[in-house]
C-alpha cells in the first residue's frame, strides 16, 4: 500500500518527485508521447544525471551540463526583447531554437521575458520593461523604492494579506489604486451590518480595478500557456524542464521590493526587532510560495536568488542575525515538502560557505557566480550539488579555448566523485554562441566520469 504524501519522510517526497519527472504527463493528465526512442532515452537519462548530482552521486556515466540564460535564448533567435515579451509564438519558437541548438541535458523554462500587455493591463510601476521605460532592446530596470513605509511594520506584522492588498499593491500596480478602501475581509462575521463591508465593491473605482484585473489575469493565462506549451513539446523531443518556480529569503523579500536597500539597512539599526519579527511573519508564506509552486507545475526545484546576502554587503554578524536564520527555515521548509530548494548566490559567497554547510546532505542545488568553486568544493561538496559558475563576461568576451580551459579546471576539481552541475554562473542577456557550444560539447566530451 503506498504512502500518502503526509506520512512519507522527505527523502520519500523527494524521490516521488524525481519518479513523477521520470513519467512525465502532459497538459492534459496523459502520459507525454516522445517523438521517437532515442528522445525518450534522453529525457531519462538527462533527468537521471541531475538526480544523481544533486543526491551528491557520480552520475552514470558524466557531469551534467545546462545553461541557465537570462534574455539570451531570444536575442539569440533575432527578435528585440520588446518583441519576445509581447508575440509569445514568436518567443517560444525563440525558446525552442535555443535548446534545440545548444542541446543541455535540461532547460529551465521560457519565462523570463514576461508577458508585456499583462505589465500594461496593471500599470506596472515596479519595473521598466523592454519598449516601456527602456528601449525595445534593453531588459528590464527596477525601480527600488520604499514601497513599504518605515512606521508601517506593524500592520504588515498584524494582517500580511491585507497589508499587501491595501498598501503595497496600490503602489506598484497602478490600475489597483483604488484597493485601498476596501476593509478587511476578517470584518465580515454576522449578517449584522455585513452589507456595510460589501458597499465599496459597488463603487466604480473598485470595479474598474477588478476589471483589470480580469483582463490580467485572461493575459497572464494566455501566455502561461504558451510557455506550457513549449515546455511540453521539448519534453516529447527529450528535453526536461526541471525547475519549479521560486521564492525568496525574508531579507530579500523586504528589502528588495517593500523597504528598498536604503529601507533596510537603515532598519537594521533603527528598529531590528521589528525588522526579525516582519521576517519570521514572511517565513511560512516564503515557505507557501515555494511548494505551491512545485504543486502547481510538478517540478520539484525551487529557485532562490540571493540578492543581498553577499559577501561585503553585509558583515557576517549582520548575516548571522538578519539574513541566513529564516532563510535556513524556508531551505528546511521547503525540503521538508519535497522540494529541492535551488539558491542563487549571486556575486562572492565565500564567507558565507561555513553556514551552508548546517543544511541537510544531498538535498540542495545551490548556483554559484563569483565564488571560489574549488573552496566551495571543499566546505561544502559533501553537503550540495553545486551548479556554476562559467563566467558571463568569459561566455561574451572570451574564445571557444578560454571556456574549454576553464570547463576543463572545473572538472577535474570541482566534478571529481560526482556533485557538480557544469553552468554558467549568473544570468546573461549575451554570449557568443561559440562559447555556449564550446561549454556544452567539452563538457559532454571531457567531463566522463573516470
Amino acid at each position: 500500500m503506498e504512502k500518502k504524501w503526509e506520512e512519507m519522510t522527505a527523502d520519500e517526497k523527494q524521490e516521488a518527485q524525481f519518479q513523477k519527472l521520470l513519467r512525465p504527463k502532459g497538459h492534459d493528465g496523459n502520459d507525454i508521447k516522445f517523438q521517437s526512442p532515442e528522445a525518450e532515452a534522453r529525457y531519462k537519462a538527462s533527468i537521471i544525471r541531475i538526480k544523481d548530482a544533486i543526491q551528491l552521486k557520480k552520475t552514470p556515466d558524466r557531469v551534467p551540463v545546462t545553461i541557465f540564460p537570462g534574455m539570451f535564448p531570444f536575442t539569440y533567435a533575432g527578435m528585440t526583447l520588446q518583441e519576445a515579451m509581447y508575440d509569445y509564438d514568436r518567443c517560444m519558437a525563440g525558446f525552442k531554437k535555443f535548446v534545440l541548438d545548444f542541446n543541455p541535458d535540461v532547460h529551465w523554462g521560457a519565462a523570463a521575458p514576461g508577458p508585456g500587455r499583462f505589465f500594461e493591463i496593471l500599470d506596472y510601476k515596479l519595473y521598466s520593461w523592454p519598449g516601456h521605460g527602456v528601449s525595445p532592446t534593453s531588459t528590464y530596470q527596477c525601480h527600488e523604492g520604499e514601497y513599504m513605509k518605515a512606521e508601517e511594520y506593524d500592520l504588515l506584522l498584524t494582517d500580511p494579506s491585507f497589508y499587501f492588498r491595501n498598501f503595497y499593491l496600490p503602489r506598484i500596480f497602478g490600475a489597483l489604486e483604488a484597493w485601498r478602501t476596501l476593509p478587511p475581509l476578517t470584518g465580515i462575521l454576522e449578517m449584522y451590518g455585513v452589507a456595510f463591508h460589501f458597499i465599496p465593491y459597488g463603487l466604480p473605482p473598485v470595479q474598474t480595478a477588478y476589471k483589470a484585473v480580469f483582463d490580467a489575469g485572461a493575459e497572464a493565462l494566455k501566455w502561461a500557456m504558451a510557455v506550457g506549451g513549449v515546455a511540453e513539446e521539448l519534453k516529447t523531443l527529450g528535453y526536461p524542464q526541471i525547475l519549479g518556480g521560486f521564492t525568496k529569503a525574508p531579507f530579500d523579500t523586504l528589502g528588495d521590493t517593500l523597504r528598498g536597500t536604503k529601507g533596510i539597512m537603515l532598519d537594521m539599526y533603527r528598529q531590528p526587532e521589528k525588522l526579525l519579527k516582519a521576517m519570521e511573519v514572511l517565513t511560512p508564506i516564503m515557505i507557501g510560495m515555494g511548494l505551491g509552486a512545485a504543486q502547481q507545475t510538478g517540478n520539484p526545484l525551487i529557485f532562490i536568488p540571493l540578492h543581498k546576502g553577499a559577501d561585503g554587503f553585509l558583515s557576517d554578524e549582520q548575516f548571522r542575525t538578519f539574513y541566513w536564520p529564516t532563510l535556513k527555515k524556508v531551505i528546511l521548509g521547503l525540503i521538508e515538502g519535497g522540494c529541492i530548494p535551488f539558491p542563487a548566490a549571486e556575486g562572492s559567497y565565500n564567507s558565507r560557505l561555513k553556514y551552508l554547510q548546517d543544511l541537510p546532505k544531498g538535498k540542495t542545488l545551490c548556483m554559484f557566480d563569483q565564488t571560489d568553486l574549488v573552496k566551495v568544493k571543499e566546505m561544502v561538496g559533501d553537503t550540495l550539488c553545486i551548479l556554476g559558475n562559467v563566467p558571463s563576461s568569459m561566455l561574451q568576451l572570451g574564445t571557444p579555448q578560454e571556456v574549454k580551459e576553464y570547463c576543463k579546471k572545473l572538472v577535474d576539481t570541482v566534478g571529481k566523485g560526482g556533485g557538480f552541475i557544469m553552468a554558467n554562473g549568473a544570468f546573461f542577456d549575451h554570449a557568443k554562441p561559440e562559447n555556449l557550444k564550446a561549454m556544452i560539447d567539452f563538457t559532454k566530451e571531457y567531463g566522463v566520469y573516470r
